[in-house]
Formats: C-alpha cells, structure tokens, sequence
C-alpha cells in the first residue's frame, strides 16, 4: 500500500486548517493522494464548525492513514494543543507549529510517510518563542542531519509557467550580495540538477542562469561580480556537462518566449525568483526543498491573517503541493 504525505498543521491562527479541510473536502473530485495532518484534532473540530465545513476526522497512527483517508480527514496527535482564534496567534502556536514539522519529518524518516507537506508558519512568532532558523528550509536541514552534518538545502519554486531557484534565501539584499560566490552558486545549481534529473523526469535538463546586476553587469561598467563570482560558477558546471546559459539579464529571461528556452531558472537572490513566480502563478506555485533525504512542499504562500477563519482561502496551491509530492516522492532517486 502506499505510503501517507505527511502535512503539517502550520501556525494554527492562519489559514492552514482552512485550506486542508477544504482540500480534503474535494478529495474524490480531484482524485488527491492521501494525507494525514499533524496537529490537534479539537482545535480542527473548531475551526471546521465556524467555518460551517462539514469534515470527518479520525484520530490515527500514521500507518492507518490511507485507511481512514476516504472517510475522514486523519489527524496524527503530537501531544501540544493549539488555541489560538483565527488571526490571532498565542501561546500555544508555536509549540504546536513546531512539534507538527518535527512528528512529520520523524514519521517520512522512519518511513511511515511518503513525503512532508508543510502548511504556512508565522516566522515572527516562532522567532519570540526562541525559533533559531531563519525558516522551514533550515530547520528541515538540521532535523535531516546524520552524523552532525545537515544537508544543504536548496529552495524551488516550481509552477507549469515557470521554475526557479534563488541562490541566496532569507538574507536582506546587502547581505545576500555579500554572501554570493562561484562555490555557492555551483553547489546549488548541481542539487538542482541532481534533483531535476532523479525527481523531475528530466535527463537534460536546460538551466538558466540570470546576473546579479542590472544587464548582467553590461560587462563590468554595471558592476563587477557578474564577470568574477556568475561568469566563473558558469563555466565550471558547463564543464561538468551541465546544459546552462548565463550570465542573462534578469530583466529579460521571464517573458513567455524566453521561458520557453529553458526549464529552470537558476537567481542570485530571493526576489529576483519569488517576484516572477508569483506574479505567473500565485495560486498554483509550490516551494520545493530540494537536496533533503526526503520530498518536501509547501504552498507558496504565507498565513494570510487577514483572511483565516473567514471561509476565503483559497486551497489551490495546497493542493498542488500535495500532488508534487505525491509524484516527487513516487520517482525513484538517482
């Protein structure tokens, strides 16, 4: 029997309960793959009565999830309740945020589940509750790490319209400019690769490489680092046989023709991949870890306050994460 996809509750005031019951509610319409949530069936049971959805749950082991999947909305215990109303994040979310991605990661590691799915988390909060990562990709690196190494975790986000990666993640901009290198930027586009080859179904797959300044530096008068960090990176991975192209003015690689040139978008930093992405395929794009021992997504979206509990949320990019994750983990690694 196949095995469950693992989703986390996220911050519990969010619209992370909103979304899963809804998607758990179109189930047998879109033919979703089974999934368990991790968190507090009680506090589900709630938020399912304001919000007028009528869901089934089953308190369950992870191995009886697919079991109970068609009936009911499983729901794994971690021992921590949440409390907290929609919008309004308390004591108890980031406890319960917490211990929801360690079960997940704990149950995929031990094989009890396929894949982790991770719901929004509010930073903020877990940072006041002593949360030492600067989000989900790094605190899944250090829950995979053996031996006292973790892995180097790589974030894509991926939609039918556009796939990229940025190089630097949660960084402000001095910083991420200041942490850029060759080795950086030749580390993370060979996990891209690997990934792409081994999970996405693609035996060559066509990377390009955008610059860091305006133009790619208009060689060097814009900026020097295009010609000394990006130009170098680019010459060690096409001799690795990697079929790449760059550095490219950003300004111009994420038209509709250009797009077409290519399968994954390999960005210096964060907005430079996120603002493209999002403006394409806001409800549809899906945050990929990739370079872990195991499948993770998330939608790409974040807790949306404003709108939990109000019945507004859209479950689009859950369930598109569920999906990937579905087929990501159903590939057989490289």
């Amino acid at each position: 029997m196949a095995k469950p996809l693992a989703l986390t509750s996220g911050e519990p005031a969010g619209i992370g309960p909103d979304i899963t019951m809804k998607a758990w509610l179109r189930r047998n319409e879109l033919k979703l793959p089974a999934f368990y949530l991790v968190g507090d069936r009680d506090f589900l049971g709630n938020r399912a009565t304001a919000l007028g959805l009528k869901v089934r749950f089953a308190d369950v082991r992870a191995e009886d999830a697919v079991d109970a999947f068609a009936d009911a909305l499983p729901v794994v215990a971690t021992g921590h309740v949440a409390t907290a109303p929609p919008g309004q994040p308390d004591s108890t979310s980031a406890d319960a945020t917490i211990a929801s991605i360690r079960q997940a990661v704990g149950d995929v590691l031990a094989g009890r589940a396929s894949a982790v799915v991770t719901n929004p988390i509010a930073k903020s909060v877990l940072y006041r509750a002593g949360f030492r990562y600067p989000g989900h990709t790094e605190f899944l690196a250090e829950l995979s790490a053996t031996g006292g190494h973790s892995p180097q975790p790589v974030m894509m986000l991926w939609s039918p319209a556009l796939v990229v990666v940025p190089v630097t993640i949660h960084l402000s901009l001095r910083e991420a400019i200041a942490q850029l290198s060759s080795d950086l930027i030749v580390t993370t586009t060979r996990i891209v690769n690997t990934a792409l080859k081994a999970r996405f179904g693609l035996a060559n797959p066509r990377l390009a490489v955008s610059g860091l300044n305006p133009h790619a530096g208009e060689d060097g008068s814009l900026g020097d680092e295009d010609r000394s960090i990006v130009a170098p990176a680019v010459e060690i991975l096409r001799a690795d046989g990697i079929q790449i192209r760059g550095p490219l003015p950003a300004d111009t690689m994420f038209h509709a023709a250009a797009r077409k040139t290519y399968d994954c978008a390999i960005c210096m930093y964060h907005d430079q991949a996120l603002i493209p992405v999002k403006t394409l395929a806001f409800d549809d794009a899906v945050n990929v870890t990739l370079g872990l021992p195991f499948v993770r997504t998330s939608p790409d979206h974040g807790t949306a306050f404003d709108i939990a509990g109000t019945g507004r949320a859209n479950p689009s990019s859950l369930i598109e994460a569920l999906r990937l994750a579905a087929r990501l983990a159903a590939a057989e690694p490289a």
